[in-house]
């Protein structure tokens, strides 16, 4: 049971997007929300937060389980128990979503354009202090998800290279990457976005219905960085020792090719390092 005051709510199959009917519709909450509602928290100066999506409880294994192209820091595969439902961002936190918190003036968008196109060339650091926004603005609790919620939730399901399946030539229907427009001649296919991000929601969603869970941005998670899975929590907490002077990064981003945009990559920055590929979603916890 989740306090449901304030929200706007609607069941949706997992491979469509709510966007369309929650923006028409203000349907009464139910007393427990399902896996695959979607709502928005009312924001206490007006509006609406970032579409959530509720992603079940369910055990998985994480890692380079498809081993194709695996690396080290892929390693060793181990299971992990998610035990609770959560609410996942459908999509990175867009421009148009992190103007309200944070001062346009202050923001790049490498020239691109904002909008509904992830917001870029923002920190970890940045990611937690909107995080502290937007639990103010709703009264709920918001944060970045851990690495193993993150993985869980792109995978959804599959324990594949992708979470379509294994094959590079279908990852233009799902994700922004460096594709043959872009100027990459090994690409498999073309995506019609260039070198560039691309708005959120261009391309089809995995089975949670979360979208870019491959390509567009690197996300931020709540974890330090570690070289391995060794010892690694197997309750999909956060990580909160090894090297944290560094914090992880999952996904992929559209200058990176097909191969190295698989569900298993992880990537790391410095918490106060911007730049251009990385970005964020938002976690709402739902129980007490």
């Amino acid at each position: 049971m989740i306090a449901t005051r304030s929200l706007k709510v609607v069941t949706c199959a997992f491979v469509l997007s709510c966007s369309a009917v929650l923006a028409q519709e203000n349907l009464r909450v139910p007393a427990v929300l399902e896996p695959g509602a979607a709502f928005s928290d009312e924001l206490r100066d007006g509006g609406r937060g970032p579409e959530m999506v509720i992603v079940p409880a369910g055990s998985f294994e994480m890692g380079c389980v498809s081993g194709i192209n695996c690396f080290d820091d892929q390693k060793p595969v181990h299971q992990v128990t998610i035990s609770q439902p959560l609410a996942i961002s459908r999509f990175e936190i867009t421009f148009e979503e992190y103007e309200r918190y944070a001062d346009p003036s202050h923001i790049d968008d490498e020239g691109w354009g904002r909008g509904r196109r992830p917001a870029v060339n923002v920190s970890w650091n940045d990611a937690k202090q909107y995080m502290g926004w937007l639990s103010s603005q709703t009264g709920q609790t918001y944060r970045l998800l851990t690495e193993a919620e993150w993985e869980y939730a792109a995978r959804a399901g599959s324990q594949t290279r992708y979470h379509f399946g294994d094959s590079e030539a279908q990852l233009c229907d799902f994700a922004n990457s460096w594709d043959i427009e872009a100027g990459n001649p090994n690409a498999p296919c073309s995506d019609g976005v260039g070198l560039q991000t691309a708005e959120v929601g261009t391309f089809a969603p995995n089975a949670f219905g979360l979208h870019d869970m491959h390509g567009n941005v690197y996300e931020w998670v709540e974890d330090c960085w570690n070289a391995s899975y060794s010892a690694a929590p197997s309750d999909g907490s956060a990580w909160v020792n090894g090297d944290c002077l560094k914090r992880v990064l999952r996904s992929s981003a559209w200058l990176d090719y097909p191969r190295d945009s698989r569900t298993a990559i992880r990537v790391r920055f410095v918490p106060d390092l911007r730049n251009g590929v990385g970005g964020f979603r938002v976690a709402r916890t739902l129980a007490p």
